[in-house]
């Protein structure tokens, strides 16, 4: 039972860890994706592990956090409108890095460019060169990132995808 007790409030510690790394390193992918800021707020988040205790003496306790911080434009939607160019993250996969950029037009997404596709071997280039066409099609009808995964190339799918949700997140669409 003391173990039990013990794993459980590692196991709660490492999510709490995880989840406050990934909510401030995508506030923080989405800024940098973003470019210049002007107005700036900042935004952040904190983990604190739990403790967890078992028996009379015995006790296991864990505190530790991560801090993100973001800057917002102080005109929401305008830049959409003005339209441009907006690359998104670069997203490192076991087969290589995927990045796109959307270029806005009248406050739609009128192309979206793969300006680094997975290229870790000809396997990866070749499902790459099969998937990419395929996604920038589905995004330019769906205009967001919320399109099917290409079967046989999900981890590019994925990566295509969460790079442009970064992409769109800076124009703010």
């Amino acid at each position: 039972m003391r173990i039990r007790a013990v794993v459980s409030a590692t196991l709660a510690s490492v999510g709490i860890l995880v989840a406050g790394w990934q909510s401030g390193a995508h506030v923080a992918g989405t800024a940098s994706a973003a470019g210049t800021t002007s107005g700036s707020t900042g935004a952040g988040s904190t983990g604190v592990g739990s403790s967890g205790s078992a028996g009379s003496s015995a006790q296991s306790s864990g505190t530790a956090g991560t801090t993100g911080s973001s800057g917002s434009s102080g005109s929401t939607g305008a830049a959409a409108k003005a339209g441009g160019s907006y690359a998104g993250d670069v997203v490192q996969t076991r087969f290589g890095p995927v990045q796109v950029q959307i270029t806005v037009s009248g406050g739609t997404i009128s192309d979206v460019t793969a300006l680094q596709l997975t290229d870790d071997g000809g396997r990866s280039v070749q499902i790459s060169n099969y998937a990419a066409p395929l996604l920038r099609e589905e995004v330019l009808q769906a205009q967001s990132a919320n399109v099917q995964t290409i079967s046989g190339a999900t981890v590019t799918s994925d990566a295509y995808l969460t790079s442009l949700q970064a992409a769109l997140d800076a124009a703010h669409l």
